[in-house]
């Protein structure tokens, strides 16, 4: 309603900073012009132009015609972008310094082990330069022998020539001091005589006289080809040790943690270690003392499991394989999960539409489309509950609460496609939602300040749905199976809070 009013800066309060009630010129911070208007205050944010504006810029300039929103809201929108992204930023710099400890940490173990190999190496080849070097003597004097014939026989035609050229050079100063003689008859006395020793003179420049008897190169080819390809052959293995199986790996423990319902384990191989390693084979058992089962091969040495029981013990062991078989276990680390599941909405995951705060546990979307958001925790066994609250809720929009896999669709609706599970509702009725299919209308909806709680059994492999502690009809769906995260989709219209979970 103001976008069209010339707006002025309020007087400042008497009791605030640099305040006089008003009655001074320099009283409060001095609010920023336009830049196209100096006597306008800004007051409103074109979206095309992603620039403040003022209402002469709406009324005749050129974002007459452009979308515009409150200065204030956008404001506070691009703070909360800020904000998150701030938020990333401080999770990586987070990881950055734990890398840097993991990689001081490395710096001490590489240069324990690389004192150990640099004694063996240098032994080695010390024994391998030493006998090189005296074959080098040997060679070097065959080419001292060589370069010295070839200076010889150049000295010599340099020598034979510049004789010839000192005399084919007094003759033709001669013969032309000669021609300089304008006495005829004296002339022709001597020509003759003069014609001949020219001729003579020219003819001992005879054809190969002006080109060298050696060449610059030598005469030596180093038939090095054999032994530059047993050097290349050079292997601490082949060298030292026939190829057999890894030997045990060692578990760091300092590295090794649970968080929530996910492990992380560190190994690595012992020092000096001489087979070759193509890659690891981590083992877990199933968190109740039974059988050990792979989950994870490859050749990286440090590996999460995500998606196991909460409050249960896993054993951990690893082996090293390589072409010649699988070596033996390493010791067996036990660790132990969380007690009770908790978590916080995801921001790595979630659409790049959704606005998280108050520590990854309040949601907003800064779209009107639907958008989702998932939890850091996996379920895949026992019984979990959990709470929502919903803090704002404008304009009847739809939101949906449930559970998801991880690679859910994340720009629609919960529940639309196959990987999610959800009670979508507005404020009159709820609905249940799978791969798009609508299931079991119940009247009942949420406003702000309503409670929304979800109930993942994985016992009995249901889902039931609860508004305000009230039951939405019978478990939503059955026989769901897997690992799920607890997930929700909104849009701009709401807001909504984690509240409790167990």
């Amino acid at each position: 309603p103001f976008a069209k009013h010339r707006l002025a800066p309020p007087p400042a309060h008497p009791g605030a900073p640099g305040g006089d009630g008003g009655k001074g010129a320099g009283g409060g911070r001095k609010l920023p012009t336009c830049a196209e208007h100096d006597l306008e205050n800004y007051s409103m944010y074109c979206v095309s132009c992603r620039s403040p504006v003022c209402y002469q810029c709406l009324e005749e300039g050129k974002h007459s015609k452009h979308e515009v929103k409150a200065l204030g809201a956008m404001w506070k929108q691009h703070k909360a972008q800020l904000s998150q992204a701030l938020n990333g930023v401080s999770d990586k710099a987070k990881e950055a310094k734990e890398f840097l400890v993991q990689l001081k940490n490395l710096l001490q173990q590489i240069q324990e082990n690389g004192l150990d190999y640099e004694a063996c190496l240098v032994a080695q080849c010390d024994a391998l330069v030493d006998a090189l070097t005296r074959q080098k003597a040997k060679l070097l004097t065959k080419v001292t022998k060589e370069r010295e014939h070839k200076l010889k026989v150049v000295w010599d035609q340099i020598n034979h020539c510049t004789l010839k050229l000192r005399q084919s050079t007094g003759l033709m100063e001669y013969c032309l001091e000669v021609i300089k003689e304008n006495d005829p008859s004296g002339f022709l006395q001597i020509s003759d005589a003069l014609i001949k020793r020219v001729q003579v003179s020219q003819e001992q420049w005879v054809k190969g006289a002006l080109e060298p008897k050696v060449c610059a190169e030598f005469d030596l080819t180093l038939d090095s080809e054999p032994l530059l390809q047993s050097i290349h052959q050079l292997d601490f293995i082949q060298m030292k040790f026939p190829v057999t199986v890894p030997p045990v790996p060692l578990l760091q423990l300092e590295k090794c943690c649970t968080r929530n319902n996910s492990v992380t384990l560190a190994w690595r191989m012992p020092p000096l270690s001489h087979n070759p390693v193509e890659g690891y084979i981590l083992e877990l058992d199933d968190g109740d003392g039974g059988q050990f089962r792979e989950v994870y091969v490859g050749k990286e040495t440090l590996c999460t499991i995500d998606g196991l029981h909460f409050n249960s013990t896993y054993n951990a062991r690893v082996k090293a394989f390589n072409s010649s078989g699988v070596g033996p276990y390493s010791k067996t680390v036990i660790l132990q999960t969380s007690d009770v599941a908790w978590f916080t909405f995801d921001p790595s995951s979630a659409h790049r539409d959704i606005v998280l705060s108050n520590d990854n546990q309040t949601a907003t979307c800064n779209s009107y489309d639907d958008r989702v958001v998932l939890g850091t925790a996996a379920f895949s066994k026992g019984v979990h509950y959990w709470e929502l609250h919903v803090d704002r809720y404008d304009n009847h929009p739809d939101p949906a609460f449930g559970i998801a896999r991880i690679n859910v669709v994340k720009d629609m609706m919960l529940g639309k496609d196959d990987k999610a599970w959800a009670m979508y509702v507005d404020n009159n009725r709820s609905w249940f939602m799978h791969c798009n299919s609508h299931t079991n209308r119940t009247e009942g909806g949420v406003s702000k300040g309503a409670t929304v709680g979800v109930l993942l059994d994985l016992n009995k492999h249901n889902l039931t749905f609860y508004i305000n502690g009230q039951q939405q009809g019978p478990p939503a769906f059955e026989n769901i199976e897997g690992v799920f995260m607890p997930a929700l989709s909104l849009n701009r219209n709401v807001q909504v809070s984690l509240l409790q979970f167990s």
